[in-house]
Order: structure tokens, then C-alpha cells, then sequence
């Protein structure tokens, strides 16, 4: 039961440290990095080889929290903090790539480095996330591994169909109908578990 406990004592703290960076207090940012830097720095390491890159992408994932703390409505920040960093590896990812074609393809003189994604989660990769986190894990229980983890890919990491199908090994035809196979399943199985957990707005 302790260990229960413990999260619940932590969720609680996060949401407290989320609600004082919304109001502007650095001393609150510089605890919750403290608290989730490390965790965030080595998931982003498993998924990115570059430590460079993955430095510059911890560094952005912080300062979008700093300007959208206030986007945070109560759920549990890890997942939150996930989705935003995950994202921001995939845009950084793109970037790249955009860069790399650049030198090679000039185009009119538009895109210049990335432009961030909107910076807080919608209502959906919000529940998602918990895929990382246990929030939505007996839901999950009901979906099979192979659906899982072309969720995990696609939503959780933010990963196009082709960048899926690659880290996968299988054809994009079967990760499009396996994405939305386990969406269709992971909504089922969140409505049975809680009447309305997509119900707010996107």
C-alpha cells in the first residue's frame, strides 16, 4: 500500500509544482526538472542515439512546459511531460531530415529550422501517454502486444507510418490498419472503464 501512496504523494506534489510554473515561479521549474529531467533523459537516449540532440530536445521540452504549465489539467505530469518531449524528438527528427534535403533540394527560402507543434497534448495523446505510465493499463491489458506497441510508436513517440513500419519491421499497410484497429480497441475498452475519459475538447 505504501508504494501506492508514495505515487499518489508525488502526482500531487507534480500537479502542486505544475500549477506554481503556470504562476511564474522558477524555483518551482527548477524542482520539477530535478524531479523528471533524468527519467526524461534517459527514455529520449533509448530513442535517439545523438546525446547532442537529445540534450537540445530536453532543454525544449522544458521550456514548453514553462510557457504551458497552465495547459496542465490535473493528469499525471509524467505522461504529460512525455508527450511533449516525445514530440519534440520527432519534430527535432524532421528537422534534420528537412535540413538534410535542403542541401540538396533548394526550395523558396520558407522553412527555416522547426516550428514546434502546438505545445500542449490534446485530450486524446493525453490518455495515450498513459501507455508509458499505467494510467490506462487495464485497458491496455485487453489490446494485443502487437497493436500496443504500434500505439506506443505511433502516438506515444509521435512516429509517421513509414518511421513505424521501419522500427517495426513490418509493411505501413499493416501498421495503418493496426493503428487503427488498436485505437478503435483502446477506445472500447477506456469507455467501458470510465464513461467520458475523452470528453473534454481536443
Amino acid at each position: 500500500m505504501g508504494g501506492h501512496r508514495e505515487k499518489d504523494e508525488g502526482a500531487a506534489a507534480d500537479t502542486a509544482l505544475l500549477r506554481a510554473v503556470a504562476a511564474g515561479d522558477p524555483a518551482a521549474m527548477a524542482t520539477l526538472y530535478d524531479r523528471h529531467a533524468g527519467w526524461l533523459h534517459a527514455r529520449l537516449t533509448r530513442r535517439c542515439a545523438d546525446p547532442e540532440l537529445v540534450r537540445e530536445v530536453l532543454q525544449d521540452t522544458f521550456v514548453t512546459v514553462w510557457r504551458s504549465a497552465a495547459a496542465h489539467r490535473g493528469e499525471q505530469a509524467g505522461g504529460w511531460l512525455w508527450t511533449i518531449a516525445a514530440r519534440r524528438l520527432v519534430d527535432a527528427r524532421r528537422a534534420q531530415e528537412r535540413a538534410a534535403r535542403l542541401e540538396t533540394t533548394p526550395i523558396d527560402g520558407t522553412v527555416s529550422g522547426y516550428e514546434p507543434a502546438a505545445s500542449a497534448p490534446s485530450a486524446e495523446e493525453r490518455v495515450l501517454a498513459g501507455l508509458e505510465f499505467g494510467d490506462v493499463g487495464t485497458a491496455l491489458d485487453r489490446i494485443s502486444p502487437e497493436l500496443r506497441e504500434v500505439l506506443r510508436a505511433t502516438v506515444v513517440d509521435g512516429l509517421t507510418t513509414r518511421e513505424t513500419a521501419r522500427l517495426l519491421g513490418i509493411p505501413e499497410g499493416t501498421v495503418k490498419s493496426r493503428a487503427t484497429r488498436a485505437r478503435a480497441e483502446l477506445r472500447v475498452a477506456l469507455a467501458r472503464l470510465n464513461p467520458s475519459p475523452l470528453g473534454g475538447p481536443a
